[in-house]
């Protein structure tokens, strides 16, 4: 039983990595410049460098890329709250 359960949920990372790099590829190469600006013109180091974070959080860009997001949402913690005007 717990093999079985073990197994499975090898089988699920698998699946989950492979359909991260089959994004991560396309979107590493095309889709970095179009939703962080900083990116634009960069190497190929640097694209070899963000690729395995990219297949590990591969839903959060596609969101991402696919709702045409431009700039990384600013963070809301209590310094920039007060910091403002």
């Amino acid at each position: 039983m717990f093999e079985t359960l073990v197994k499975a949920f090898v089988y699920g990372l698998e699946i989950y990595a492979g359909l991260g790099l089959t994004f991560a590829l396309p979107f590493v190469w095309f889709g970095v410049q179009r939703v962080d600006s900083e990116a634009q013109g960069s190497g190929v180091g640097f694209r070899l460098l963000i690729l395995p974070g990219v297949v590990a959080l591969w839903p959060m860009f596609l969101y991402r890329w696919m709702r045409r997001l431009d700039e990384p949402p600013v963070e809301r913690n209590p310094h920039r709250i007060l910091a403002k005007p």
